[in-house]
């Protein structure tokens, strides 16, 4: 004969289901909460790769908008992070020399208004350096005609480690290279009026 419960033995049962059903919360909270530090990091190494791209990008026009002196704009050490230009750019002279200050005091994130640096003494993109390479000299010869092409890159420190990139801008300024992040774009400067 099958005698019918009592609540009395059945609190215990209850409880145990009540503890069982927490840590399986808390585990889930865990897991959900470590995600969201992920998605952190990962949306800002995404913000910082759009600023370098735009650091890039600014460089870019300025390169291509000075044809004629171009090989002025090639880089022996990075600008930008640790670097010795100036801050008050108005005492360079024109054109290059100016271009790669201004993009210097880019690189380390004057852009920012003065409250923000004032609280924070961080930048957009994390060390950012800024490098301009030529890698072909341009031949005005009659009937070589060859166009100058530069590479000009943006390097700045990562938030995790990731596979070290080719580029040699910014190398060993990170700590580990696996930290690095470098985005790049080559630049041919034409000859128009070469035959």
């Amino acid at each position: 004969m099958v005698r019918p419960r009592t609540p009395s033995s059945e609190r215990g049962v209850t409880l145990i289901e009540v503890l069982v059903t927490v840590v399986i919360l808390a585990f889930g909270l865990l897991g959900i909460a470590a995600f969201q530090a992920k998605a952190q990091v990962g949306s800002i190494e995404a913000y910082q790769r759009a600023q370098a791209v735009v650091l890039l990008q600014d460089m870019r026009a300025r390169l291509s908008g000075n044809p004629d002196h171009a090989a002025d704009y090639v880089t022996n050490a990075p600008l930008g992070t640790n670097d010795a230009s100036p801050t008050d750019c108005s005492t360079q002279a024109a054109a290059a020399a100016r271009d790669k200050c201004e993009w210097s005091n880019a690189l380390k994130g004057a852009a920012l208004t003065e409250a923000v640096q004032a609280n924070s003494k961080s930048t957009a993109v994390l060390g950012a350096r800024g490098c301009i390479e030529q890698l072909q000299a341009s031949d005005p010869t009659a009937g070589v005609c060859q166009p100058g092409i530069y590479r000009i890159t943006v390097a700045w420190q990562g938030l995790h480690a990731t596979l070290a990139p080719a580029l040699a801008c910014g190398q060993n300024a990170y700590g580990a290279e696996s930290n690095r992040r470098a985005v790049s774009v080559r630049v041919a400067i034409g000859l128009p009026h070469c035959t």
